[in-house]
């Protein structure tokens, strides 16, 4: 029994890896956002708005739902698109725009502050700092690396960093690349700190309505 698994197993990792090194080759294919369409849209609503984030946050939800109709949630200005993400031991306020299999788009921030880790990931992160500032740090350094509105801070896929928000900051946040692995940093804290459960069922109905619609239409 124990030498038929293991065939099965050796099976399985022959048949999927090819797989996956092809997808991984035509990565880019699948995305539908840009990141420098998504930088130069966060420069102008910082501009156009100042420091008024929730108009910068219309802004920047407005132009993106004329560009990608199909792939974009509209519903900034709904209470229930919003709740709270505890994640590496920080926590804040998200918003999905958009999420599928190799990408996702959110507004996250917090008034009050927050700080944590940064997770491993299976995806290139661009933080697009929209209001206050975003701090990080990595071992070995004496000085923090620091964010203010209008910068982005990319964290390259497989990096990890510390970082905080010393006071209220938010922004948009782009991630592409492998999209399914990350959910569980995402569900970590709450499944083993918060035991916030209806947060957590927020976010897994939120996140599988835009995946799964995605996928309908054939975006991966």
């Amino acid at each position: 029994m124990a030498s038929r698994l293991l065939t099965f197993i050796g099976i399985l990792i022959g048949v999927l890896t090819p797989v996956y090194y092809l997808l991984e080759r035509n990565l880019e294919s699948f995305y539908v956002f840009r990141t420098d369409e998504l930088h130069d849209l966060a420069l102008r609503g910082v501009k156009a708005h100042g420091n008024d984030t929730a108009k910068i946050v219309e802004y920047i939800v407005a132009e993106l739902h004329e560009n990608h109709p199909d792939h974009v949630n509209p519903k900034w200005n709904v209470a229930e698109e919003w709740f709270f993400n505890n994640a590496g031991g920080a926590m804040g306020g998200m918003y999905i725009i958009h999420a599928s299999i190799t990408e996702y788009l959110i507004i996250f921030g917090t008034a009050v502050g927050t700080e944590g880790h940064s997770g491993r990931h299976t995806a290139d992160d661009y933080f697009h700092i929209l209001s206050g500032e975003q701090w990080a740090y990595v071992p070995g350094e004496f000085q923090p690396e620091v964010y203010p509105a209008g910068s982005v801070h990319h964290l390259k896929r497989g990096v990890v960093k510390q970082y905080k928000m010393p006071e209220g900051c938010f922004a948009l946040e782009y991630a592409r690349g492998w999209i399914p692995p990350m959910l569980f940093f995402g569900f970590a804290d709450g499944l083993s700190s918060t035991l916030d459960i209806p947060t957590l069922y927020r976010t897994v109905v939120v996140t599988g309505r835009e995946m799964i619609g995605n996928l309908l239409i054939g975006k991966f």
